[in-house]
């Protein structure tokens, strides 16, 4: 192991054992009861129902007073409050209904404080968190909090109470006492921490920063350190958010240039709302992870450094002086620090003890002052009413906002004189309106951006007179001015947030959801803890002295770079370009392999596959070479240079992709070749190699292609037949002719070659060629990979599905069962499970703490019947989905408040759990999350479930094509196409050759019989017709053809006697079929004079003869001699076939295959000439030929051969009454003629153009032969 990895392993090891043991300390230690042994006067309510229901009474368990607190009204601006004397963390609450009655409290939310202002509500979930209470007097109900809070004051706030009785609260809260150093920064004094002497000559592999922060501000540097090399780390406040972590890690040369790699993270929302937040910054080398609030982001920094010198000092709060020119105006951080921590060094508790320069501070404090606003928080049903000035000319009303919606109410006001005035916000403009008659008045501002972005806003009304003006943010330059046809009078009265006392003339627009601060009327700050007291004003629905607004894009819960969107209760994802979809962007739009790819049916080419689905890798663009070809490789020529280092860029993606491809292929291949003079590849057979290639993983190999691993040969090593006997390569043999070493990598966890370095080329006249091919795949294990499950009770086990947000289930399934259990993983109370529960039902249920959910999907047709069926089922934040064989669907959209985390602590199993009966059936690639379960390897230990499935073939066998035979195999199927003129994997490739002049292929049928009846012979698999039938009443023959050559004989079939089949090119490139049936004097033949064959264009032709008499077409035994018709040598055979012939099948027998391709059927075959290898430029053929009703060119030519029967009967009833004694048997037929050819093959140039350089005359006669084939 390198040492780099030791390291690492030490040090994360050594930080988990760390993180543990304070774990495991604080929650033995931190759970002392906090509010009970508080004085009376430490608790306080809203108010109090009578003298024995005080505040002070509410302690757990304790029957002092009338047992407990209850107020005097029961609704929602209730609350108990515990003051814990000084800040706690606090990490439990509980709670008990008032002794010994029908009071209690069902449900509350919890707030806190460090001032008794400014309340937090605790969250959880991305939500203000409702917590259950009692359903009785005496029952105490505890609550572990989900993260711990650090607070003096504790507010319970009852949501839901007793239905018999009134609201009841005995309360507890449990932690332990808290301290920590706190700092007060005005804007003006920095900290600057300068290190000692020791460790400024030390460059740290490490750092460990922690701090919390506290402020109203927007804007800040928190931190910044640099050194002379270059090296740099700042984090800033900008807009709320800590809008970077910015890391450099810098390296200086001997000529002093300087490398930037910069990093920039972004994390955090909303930081400016004066509550203390959590900072920790852990860096090894290049790995950092960057925590706010407990929410990490990892990231790794760029470049080749490790080390962060910052040289002298660093600083919090602000730039140093000496940095500030430089700074570009960024600001000093205004608010408070506590808990700052370097690399051990407790900052804070230096400055205390004044060892840590504080020059700067012109008055340093160790306390936080109080917050100075107090926001009003609003829903979709508040409003604040407030008085103001009557009967006044003058009108003033300005406030600071905050909100996610893109528009609500701001503030109302009734004139006296009637019309009423509107303040409302949307997301690019702020408006006043005024009901005035005749018409209303619209005062608008600039168009302004983001108005609902979340950021605090002000808006200024003034209204004089007859005229207004309107003030965004400040912003005199940009204040409109408007004239109003009316005097103001005043009414005195104004609304904030809403209007709903007046419902026969309310606001077009809705109320206002969002904070509200510094709310002025009349130029006075509002009191709002008056109208708190209800001294003055009146609210409904609001809460005071709370701003409870949640970013719910922070962290963004969109997955795979999904936008994320807002509004005030919720949050969508927009997932356009991402390659994924769903509520949450977690799906994959693509198959995870070509595999998947092809069994939709998808076309041979590019396409985009997603190897790990909804895993953290995105999409890449492979080719899918279905067809079992493909070219294309990368070559370089060396000349005279040293050691040269090629890297290969992966065009496919990162070598994590790369990785993931070759995982699940069965079977992976690179071919590498280095062409030589002169240089030595390998150095065989003991010196150093001059030559090696990196693959994955950046790892040095020494062999080459047709090796393999630990190997230092070549392929001619391997197969001992090297020029030089002395050495395993032949470019080691060093001679000046041109050699070369070539071959295939296939060791799949070496691939794909990213480098290769050549080093035996520097001297003079050595020269060197190195050509590295695609990295190639094939198979998919994992899309086979599949279990049978023989017993209801078997099962196979595997870890607890991890997915807490978000997670996905996908497999195939097969059964003739009617129900069945095919997964389920359990928690404490939550669970997921997906069943077949019915022989048309798919159920998927789950329970993350809010009830069970179910969905359903019914299928119109049976799932018992033996077939393939896929289940998809996903669940996030947004919704739960559930699909059955990607066509049949059923969703249910999440709560909007509850629970989120899915949390499971048992084994996943696979069939049987719990006592229940399991699926019987076949299963296979069976998918979490993205990430395939090894079925085949649990099953092979696991009784009651066999590794693999059968009938493969009940599904798949469609997607073999043109007459293939499908064969089952124990991990999938593969498809025979011994039958027809095609090969390849699904036979869609066609076999094919280039005729040049002189070349014939002739085909003999076996003696014993000849070419196979179409419909008469006995059939094979799938209905391929068997050799048997020399008397043939019906024949199909198929082929496609290319040549710019006319006249020329395509397709001659011979017999003994003068009957024989051809498809001819006429001189003027026409087509014609010629038969001879029956001794008839003269052939028959059908012309299609309709267009030019010869034109270089791929044609298609399939012609058929059916029965229509006792005659028959007699094909004898090749013993026997036949005759050919000169006719046609004379005609059809100068300058003879110069072209392309492919799909060559006569029922079934494919001779031009047998010809070109190796097999039982190659002995019947004899070959003339070259014959070169072609599909002749024609795409597949997965179509079957048009049938005879639908062949427009059939109904022509059977009117064609209705026309020419008649002229031969009469012709045949004269002979017949001139010589009696001759009776023969008449023929006749009907047969059809069908072609597919490419648009513009007119104009077209030839296809085989770019293959043939000459195009020599055929002059070759066909001789007279026996039964056979001429192609």
């Amino acid at each position: 192991m390198p040492l780099g990895s030791r390291l690492t392993f030490v040090f994360l090891f050594l930080c988990s054992i760390s993180n543990i043991d304070l774990a495991s300390t604080a929650s033995r230690k931190c759970e002392d009861s906090l509010a009970t042994p508080l004085p009376y006067s430490s608790f306080t309510g809203s108010s109090v129902y009578a003298t024995g229901y005080g505040a002070g009474y509410a302690k757990l368990n304790r029957r002092g007073g009338s047992g407990g607190w209850s107020p005097v009204d029961a609704d929602r601006y209730q609350w108990l409050q515990v003051d814990l004397g000084s800040r706690k963390k606090v990490v439990a609450v509980a709670t008990q209904g008032r002794y010994s009655s029908a009071d209690w409290t069902r449900r509350y939310r919890l707030l806190y404080s460090d001032t008794g202002k400014n309340w937090r509500p605790f969250l959880q979930d991305g939500n203000i968190w409702t917590f259950e209470g009692n359903s009785d007097s005496e029952g105490v109900t505890r609550h572990e909090l989900l993260r711990s809070i650090v607070a003096r004051y504790v507010r319970f706030v009852p949501l839901q109470w007793s239905k018999e009785g009134r609201m009841g609260l005995r309360v507890e809260v449990y932690g332990c006492s808290y301290w920590s150093d706190v700092v007060s920064f005005d804007g003006q004094g920095v900290i600057s921490y300068r290190f000692s002497s020791k460790t400024k000559k030390i460059k740290f592999l490490t750092d460990l920063i922690s701090l919390k922060f506290r402020t109203s501000a927007g804007h800040g540097v928190l931190l910044h350190g640099e050194g002379q090399q270059g090296d740099y780390i700042s984090l800033e406040l900008q807009r709320a958010r800590l809008d970077g972590l910015h890391i450099e890690l810098s390296h200086t040369s001997e000529s002093r240039l300087i490398s930037y790699l910069l990093i920039s993270i972004t994390i955090g929302s909303l930081l400016d709302d004066d509550h203390w937040h959590s900072v920790l910054i852990q860096r090894y080398r290049r790995n950092v992870n960057f925590t706010l609030d407990q929410h990490t982001q990892p990231f790794r920094t760029n470049g080749e450094f490790d080390h962060l010198d910052l040289d002298y000092e660093i600083s919090f709060g602000g730039l140093p002086a000496s940095n500030k020119p430089s700074s570009g105006g960024r600001d000093n951080f205004v608010g408070c620090m506590e808990g700052i921590v370097y690399n051990g060094d407790n900052i804070t508790s230096l400055i205390r003890r004044k060892k840590v320069d504080t020059s700067s501070f012109r008055n340093l404090t160790f306390s936080c002052s109080e917050s100075r606003s107090f926001p009003v928080f609003f829903n979709s049903s508040s409003f604040l009413q407030l008085p103001g000035q009557g009967d006044s000319d003058t009108l003033s009303v300005s406030l600071s906002f905050r909100t996610w919606n893109p528009s609500g109410l701001l503030v109302y006001t009734a004139l006296a004189d009637e019309p009423s005035l509107y303040l409302l916000s949307a997301p690019h403009l702020v408006y006043g309106f005024s009901a005035l008659v005749p018409r209303p008045t619209v005062i608008r501002t600039a168009e302004r951006s983001n108005l609902n972005d979340g950021q605090w806003h002000t808006v200024h009304l003034n209204a004089l007179e007859n005229y207004a003006m309107l003030t965004i943010d400040g912003d005199e330059a940009s204040t409109v001015r408007t004239a109003i046809p009316i005097q103001i009078t005043t009414g005195g009265t104004y609304y904030f947030g809403g209007y709903f006392l007046r419902t026969n003339t309310p606001p077009l627009q809705r109320s206002f959801q969002g904070c509200m601060q510094m709310i002025h009327v009349d130029d006075q700050l509002a009191d709002l803890r008056a109208v708190e007291q209800g001294l003055i004003g009146m609210f409904q629905n609001v809460s005071l002295d709370m701003c409870a607004i949640i970013d719910r894009c922070v962290p963004n819960q969109c997955e795979h770079g999904g936008r994320c969107s807002q509004t005030w209760d919720s949050f969508s994802c927009i997932c356009n370009g991402t390659g994924y979809r769903g509520a949450t962007c977690h799906t994959s739009v693509y198959q995870q392999s070509c595999e998947e790819v092809l069994h939709l049916g998808r076309a041979p080419g590019g396409h985009w596959v997603d190897p790990d689905g909804s895993g953290p890798l995105q999409a890449l663009r492979v080719s899918c070479d279905l067809t079992g070809r493909g070219t294309g490789t990368h070559a370089t020529l060396l000349r005279s240079v040293q050691f040269v280092y090629f890297t290969f860029s992966q065009r496919c993606g990162s070598s994590y992709k790369v990785y993931a491809v070759t995982s699940g292929a069965d079977y992976c291949e690179q071919h590498i070749a280095y062409t030589c003079r002169m240089s030595r590849l390998l150095n065989s057979p003991d010196g150093e190699p001059y030559t090696w290639w990196v693959g994955r993983a950046n790892e040095k190999h020494l062999y080459w292609g047709g090796s393999g691993p630990g190997i230092q040969k070549c392929a001619c090593g391997i197969e001992r037949n090297c020029t030089s006997a002395k050495h395993q390569c032949n470019c080691d043999a060093d001679q000046r002719q041109w050699r070369e070493d070539a071959g295939l990598l296939v060791y799949k966890d070496h691939l794909p070659v990213s480098q290769l370095v050549v080093g035996d080329t520097g001297r003079a006249g050595s020269e060197a060629k190195l050509t590295v091919g695609p990295l190639r795949c094939r198979g998919d294990r994992d899309f086979w990979n599949a279990a049978s499950f023989i017993s209801p009770a078997s099962y196979l086990h595997f870890p607890s599905l991890k997915g807490e947000t978000s997670a996905d289930i996908s497999f195939y399934f097969k059964t003739s069962s009617t129900y069945g259990v095919f997964l389920e993983n359990l928690g404490t109370t939550d669970f997921i499970r997906i069943e077949l529960k019915a022989t048309s039902v798919i159920s998927f249920s789950f329970d993350v703490g809010n009830g069970g959910v179910e969905l359903t999907v019914r299928s119109p047709s049976r799932l018992d019947d033996g077939r393939w069926h896929r289940v998809e089922a996903e669940r996030n934040l947004k919704e739960a989905v559930l699909s059955l064989d990607g066509r049949y669907r059923d969703a249910r959209a999440a709560p909007a408040q509850g629970h989120i985390r899915l949390e499971l602590f048992s084994q996943l199993y696979i069939g049987a759990s719990g006592g229940q009966r399991g699926f019987l059936g076949c299963m296979r690639a069976l998918r979490l999350n993205g990430v395939t379960l090894d079925l085949e390897e649990r099953a092979r230990v696991t009784p009651g479930v066999k590794p693999g499935c059968q009938g493969h073939c009940n599904h798949f066998g469609v997607h073999c094509r043109n007459g293939g035979v499908c064969v089952e195999q124990y991990d999938g199927y593969s498809c025979d196409c011994s039958h027809t003129a095609y090969d390849g994997r699904l036979c869609t490739n066609d076999v094919g050759g280039y005729f040049e002049s002189g070349t014939l292929v002739r085909y003999d049928f076996p003696s014993e019989a000849g070419p196979p009846a179409s419909g008469a012979a006995p059939r094979g698999p799938q209905g391929t017709a068997l050799l048997g039938e020399t008397n043939l009443t019906r024949e199909e023959l198929v082929f496609s053809f290319s040549t710019s050559n006319a006249p020329a004989i395509l397709v001659y079939v011979s017999s003994k006697t003068q009957d024989y089949l051809a498809v001819v090119l006429r001189n003027n490139g026409t087509l014609q079929v010629r038969y001879s049936l029956g001794g008839l004097t003269e052939p028959y033949t059908i012309d299609l004079d309709h267009r030019n064959m010869a034109n270089g264009q791929p044609h298609h032709v399939n012609v058929s003869r059916e029965q229509r008499s006792a005659d028959q077409l007699l094909l004898l035994p090749p013993s026997e001699t036949g005759e050919i018709d000169p006719v046609l040598i004379d005609r059809y055979n100068t300058p003879g076939f110069v072209g392309c012939l492919s799909r060559v099948t006569l029922n079934g027998v494919a001779p031009l295959k047998a010809a070109l391709r190796p097999g039982p059927a190659a002995a019947l075959v004899t070959a003339h000439g070259i014959l070169v290898p072609s599909n002749c430029g024609a795409q597949p053929l997965t179509i079957s030929p048009l049938g005879a009703a639908h062949d427009p060119c059939r109904e022509k030519l059977d009117h064609n051969s209705a026309v020419i029967g008649g002229i031969v009967a009469v012709v045949i009833c004269l002979a017949l009454g001139v010589l009696v004694f001759l009776v023969r048997h008449m023929f006749r037929h009907k047969g059809s003629y069908h072609t597919n050819e490419a648009k513009g093959a007119e104009s077209a140039d030839c296809a085989d153009a770019a293959i043939i350089v000459n195009d020599p005359a055929f002059t070759e006669t066909i001789e007279e032969s026996k039964k056979e084939w001429f192609i």
